[in-house]
């Protein structure tokens, strides 16, 4: 299974959910939570996880323990299950060693059920041609969502009911300030908690019994969140080797992001070659018709 959701969606949160559920039906699972692994760190970290020795152990006695870990437990009618959380991070060869567990399996079913979490790069990752295999072995599909406005509504009232704050002003968030938050959270459930906390800090230093939209345009700015920038690795460079932002494009305004693109290298460009020229021009002193 593969779960895909932007950042601040709520995956990892889901993830604890789910483990604290396993851990009531007592279920054994191994939980990656930092996939920045080699192949054989990535099984090491698994059966350790499932507390299977692995201190000397090669990758060929890794695997044969497991197997025959998970081939007892399901002898037992036991599930046993694989949680790999920042699964984008994953290289294509740890992608290719989860593959491979899922031939781990009898005539009947898997031994060994595997949920990936990550972001949308997960998606595009899993297109490639070298993945193709592990694609065609995935059951199941889902996408965490940002909230709608309606749903941003009701998931502020929601948390204000928990903290007992609602039933004391009603009108602590009003109507068209939620519609500020949601407009700047773009409905991330983690930018809008931070957002409302920032707001509700800013409201009390100033006595206010209500969060006006102006004090949520004044947090939006303090946190940038209408900024967007990412650092080329390669090209875009200034004069003295610094990468220059780059402002994330639009979805609708392709057109104009190639424009804007294009004329950044075209200044890039023009600079260098002005600075070469610079370097390359001999400097010249004229005495009379005699040049130095």
């Amino acid at each position: 299974m593969v779960t895909t959701g932007e950042v601040g969606t709520g995956k990892t949160l889901l993830v604890r959910c789910l483990l604290e559920l396993l851990n009531r039906k007592n279920v054994a699972y191994a939980y990656v939570f930092n996939s920045i692994l080699s192949p054989m760190e990535f099984l090491q970290y698994i059966a350790g996880d499932l507390g299977l020795p692995t201190a000397g152990k090669n990758k060929s006695e890794l695997l044969l323990d497991l197997s025959s870990f998970l081939i007892a437990r399901h002898q037992q009618k036991l599930t046993t299950v694989l949680v790999v959380d920042e699964a984008h991070h994953l290289p294509v060869e740890v992608l290719e060693e989860v593959r491979l567990l899922t031939n781990l399996e009898t005539a009947e079913e898997k031994l060994l059920q595997i949920l990936l979490v990550g972001q949308p790069e997960l998606d595009l990752k899993m297109d490639s041609v070298e993945l193709r295999q592990l694609k065609q072995r995935i059951a199941l599909r889902s996408q965490l969502e940002p909230l709608t406005l309606e749903e941003t509504q009701g998931y502020i009232h929601r948390r204000l009911q928990l903290a007992a704050a609602e039933g004391h002003n009603p009108d602590l968030f009003l109507l068209e300030t939620i519609s500020s938050i949601y407009r700047h959270s773009r409905g991330i459930p983690r930018l809008i908690n931070t957002v409302c906390e920032n707001a509700l800090i800013t409201s009390f230093a100033r006595q206010a019994h209500s969060i006006a939209p102006d004090v949520i345009e004044e947090v939006a700015a303090d946190f940038r969140l209408g900024v967007v920038h990412r650092v080329q690795s390669n090209g875009g460079q200034g004069r003295n080797g610094q990468a220059l932002p780059a402002v994330q494009p639009p979805q609708d305004s392709n057109e104009v992001w190639q424009a804007v693109k294009t004329l950044l290298q075209l200044h890039d460009y023009l600079q260098s070659a002005r600075a070469r020229d610079e370097e390359e021009t001999p400097f010249v002193v004229s005495r009379g018709n005699q040049k130095i």
